[in-house]
């Protein structure tokens, strides 16, 4: 069973992880990512991230001071016709506090990026983080275990 399997919908939340593991080309996802990807390019997925998932991305690189591995992701992490990256805004933010509020376990950033997939309509959340599998309201496919 590969990830287009598990993945439900058209429109998909991309977690930052996910980001990083394609844009920076780890082996043990090429494979699965690089279906969904051409999923997304051929215009069979709509893909959804925060703008967060910016801010996320380029610690390491800085940490790094690796500014091809910054300037990869600024331009990349930008809203075109295969992905939208979204504003965290006033909307999203009393979403995520609701989410905090019912799921004392969930940190700010994962509030906010599942408060940005509810909010889009995303019909899948795409992540790495086993933690959130446990959100009964959101149909989160781990990668690791597509």
């Amino acid at each position: 069973m590969g990830i287009m399997d598990v993945i439900k919908g058209d429109r998909i939340y991309l977690d930052t992880n996910i980001i990083i593991y394609a844009m920076e080309g780890y082996p043990e996802y090429v494979s699965s990512l690089s279906s969904l990807f051409a999923a997304i390019d051929e215009g069979n997925l709509v893909a959804v991230t925060s703008e967060l998932t910016l801010a996320e991305s380029l610690v390491k690189p800085m940490m790094d001071d690796n500014a091809h591995l910054q300037n990869m992701y600024m331009d990349a992490l930008q809203s075109s016709d295969a992905l939208f990256v979204i504003p965290v805004n006033r909307q999203i933010l009393i979403e995520a506090a609701k989410l905090r509020a019912k799921t004392d376990t969930l940190n700010l950033p994962d509030a906010i990026h599942l408060a940005t997939a509810h909010v889009h309509h995303c019909d899948s959340f795409l992540t790495n983080d086993k933690r959130l599998r446990a959100l009964s309201e959101f149909h989160v496919v781990i990668l690791s275990e597509a």
